[in-house]
């Protein structure tokens, strides 16, 4: 890890200290994947915070590949973006909404699944196994999307 810069205190972390916050950081951004807890920060007023709104736009390092790769539920990246406008910080307090988002997410993952198992179980009409693997630049957000020839 590159040495980092504790603003705080004003020093070089260590590298002890780098790894805590890096994991501290993956741990919250994944968070971030959750409606639920949005609307828990939401209606604590987090999203009213300055600070926190800065801390937010800090984390957007994490759309970059080398970080990228350590996410679990990168759907949290999604949510990272929007948590940029205020419009959608301000309808998170709203339990309606978060439940709204919630269950459009269960229906992504839902689809996504029944339809991932469907690509994997065709058979492969020209012999080869390549037929049946997904194409990975297809891929986006939990979409597959098919490939016009």
């Amino acid at each position: 890890m590159a040495v980092g810069w504790n603003y705080v205190a004003g020093v070089p972390e260590t590298d002890e200290q780098q790894r805590l916050r890096f994991q501290i950081e993956l741990e919250f951004v994944q968070c971030l994947g959750n409606p639920n807890y949005l609307n828990f920060l939401a209606q604590r007023g987090y999203f009213k915070d300055s600070t926190f709104i800065n801390y937010l736009k800090y984390l957007l390092y994490w759309k970059e590949p080398e970080y990228a790769k350590y996410l679990k539920y990168p759907m949290c990246l999604y949510f990272l973006d929007l948590l940029q406008y205020e419009h959608f910080r301000r309808e998170l307090v709203n339990a309606q909404c978060t439940k709204f988002i919630d269950d459009q997410q269960i229906l992504l993952w839902q689809h996504y699944t029944r339809r991932r198992s469907r690509l994997l179980q065709t058979p492969t009409t020209n012999g080869s196994a390549e037929a049946n693997v997904p194409n990975q630049n297809n891929q986006a957000n939990g979409h597959m999307n098919q490939k016009i020839t």
